[in-house]
């Protein structure tokens, strides 16, 4: 077990030895251990070697120019430079809060940006002003749209974030597909096999090696198969990538760049845009009736959601229960991670000559 303040702290020497200002490192590291906290292992700490990859792979720019480049009072495009999509998310979320200050909603697409860490905590930002955020992002094609044998998708996940009065906000975030890649890490890691219906083979037949996208199979889409809905969770990855590439000039598809993690480095040769997309979006909620009496009815639709009688065993969550059960585990026991993930850490810390150890 590991606390959440050394994690953090070890975090933001790295992302400033790669050249990150203070501030850029900082906000990296938060969101990081945000995902830890929360239970999220596979978006964590687990990541950060990878963003040190982007980083020699040249495709990360550690102080990027974040612009907009076309707006109009309730929307926008931002180019990220290249930056870390750890700080290029948090900017495009805020500028859509400034809009929905001003316009009811604003809605900012993003081009040119990197992976962006747990899509809930870009949406969770709306909470802090009571408004509905938004956010979602296309990813490395490691999915196989329903019947396909091609990698044409990324786990492209959608959050969503609500206030509430009394009771804990709403935050669903989620994946598209059957899991995020990251758990497939996690099963690699300690060298376990993947459930029936997270991935299929090169020939398209289901799976449980948990090495199956590295050797030319592809991840799910939500459902698992066309028997169990995977056709819609195809619709939905598909949306997030429209929404996240081809609205804003970023790459979509096949060719969005990968994650520079489990070997997967290269950029495909031919760009149909820049970098990795993003869609960050804000919602005044008086913007539809009054604050306090739509706080009061998400009262009374999450403690309704809570007493539905359950399963033997079992109690009914909403979502966002999970992460905040965990995070108060984890911040008062420590954040558990797995040896691999400490050796790569380790080696981070030797290259870039951090004196500070990560100590248990």
């Amino acid at each position: 077990m590991y606390t959440a303040d050394k994690i953090r702290k070890f975090t933001e020497q790295v992302f400033k030895a790669i050249g990150c200002p203070a501030k850029d490192a900082r906000q990296a590291a938060d969101i990081l251990v945000s995902a830890d906290l929360n239970g999220v292992d596979s978006h964590g700490v687990a990541r950060l070697a990878g963003y040190v990859r982007l980083y020699d792979h040249g495709r990360l720019n550690p102080v990027p120019d974040i612009r907009v480049i076309h707006e109009t009072p309730s929307t926008a495009t931002v180019d990220g430079d290249r930056g870390l999509g750890l700080v290029v998310a948090p900017f495009a979320m805020k500028l859509a809060m400034k809009k929905a200050r001003k316009s009811g909603s604003g809605w900012v697409s993003v081009q040119n940006s990197n992976h962006f860490g747990i899509a809930g905590y870009h949406a969770s930002l709306a909470l802090e002003q009571d408004m509905i955020g938004w956010a979602m992002t296309n990813a490395a094609p490691l999915v196989v749209p329903t019947f396909s044998r091609e990698k044409l998708l990324g786990t492209n996940p959608i959050a969503v974030a609500v206030p509430a009065g009394g009771q804990p906000a709403f935050l669903a975030d989620f994946a598209t597909t059957a899991v995020a890649y990251g758990k497939m890490e996690i099963l690699q890691r300690k060298g376990e096999k993947a459930p029936l219906g997270w991935v299929q083979d090169e020939a398209g037949n289901a799976t449980d090696n948990a090495n199956a996208v590295k050797e030319g199979g592809g991840l799910l889409p939500l459902g698992g198969d066309r028997e169990h809905g995977s056709h819609k969770g195809y619709g939905l990855g598909a949306v997030v990538d429209i929404f996240s590439g081809v609205l804003s000039g970023a790459n979509f598809g096949p060719w969005v760049p990968p994650f520079a993690t489990a070997g997967f480095h290269g950029v495909a040769a031919e760009q149909v845009g820049k970098g990795t997309g993003h869609f960050l979006g804000a919602m005044r909620i008086d913007g539809f009736r009054p604050k306090e009496e739509f706080k009061a009815h998400m009262d009374q639709w999450i403690t309704r959601f809570r007493s539905a009688k359950a399963v033997d065993g079992q109690h009914v969550q909403i979502p966002g229960d999970q992460e905040r059960t965990s995070r108060a585990e984890r911040l008062a026991n420590g954040i558990p991670l797995n040896g691999k993930v400490v050796e790569s850490l380790e080696e981070l810390r030797e290259r870039f000559k951090i004196k500070e150890k990560l100590k248990v």
